[in-house]
């Protein structure tokens, strides 16, 4: 039996480059606020130097991410990295607070854009409106979402479609079933 070679995709320094700078963060900034050099962060970037843990741990508070975005890079045969994100490679994302399971279907981070699978549990809302400097269009897949933007409600079956630019908005699932959907979201803040 042959194996396919895997190849871990090296898409870490190359998350962190865009997370940093969609947040507007220069290196110096985030090199100063980790206690470590340009030169080491700048490494980190271009996949040159791994960090720990605790630098990760670090890493994510100060750019408002959860660390688990920051693990479990994706492994996928060395022809399909970062062209095919299959279901089982997927990366979780978000904090899995109020009943939202987000995995991101991008390969990564790096394009203008990230893609993301959502399930909204049943019975299960966002704890706050948010509002925050993106443009987001979503497809429900199954189930139903209700959303507010910008104080209108909206109810998102089954097949429809909604867009956020930059809007405060908030979802809730008051439903018993589960809503799945899929959300593209520019720039990436993830």
């Amino acid at each position: 039996m042959h194996q396919r070679e895997i190849s871990r995709t090296q898409t870490l320094g190359a998350d962190l480059r865009t997370l940093r700078k969609s947040r507007g963060v220069t290196l110096s900034a985030l090199a100063e606020t980790l206690g470590r050099s340009v030169g080491w962060l700048s490494q980190v970037e271009r996949d040159k130097s791994e960090p720990s843990i605790e630098d990760l741990r670090q890493i994510g508070i100060a750019l408002d991410v959860p660390l688990s975005m920051l693990f479990g890079q994706p492994t996928a045969p060395a022809e399909e990295a970062g062209f095919v994100v299959r279901e089982s490679a997927r990366r979780q994302i978000g904090s899995g607070e109020a009943g939202l399971v987000e995995e991101l279907l991008s390969p990564d981070l790096t394009d203008d854009f990230e893609m993301v699978h959502s399930t909204f549990e049943p019975h299960s809302r966002i704890a706050a409106p948010v509002q925050r400097p993106t443009q987001e269009v979503g497809y429900v897949l199954s189930g139903k979402l209700d959303l507010v933007i910008e104080g209108k409600q909206f109810t998102i079956n089954p097949g429809d479609s909604f867009r956020i630019r930059g809007e405060l908005h908030e979802w809730i699932n008051p439903y018993d079933e589960p809503a799945v959907a899929i959300w593209v979201i520019a720039p990436p803040v993830y």
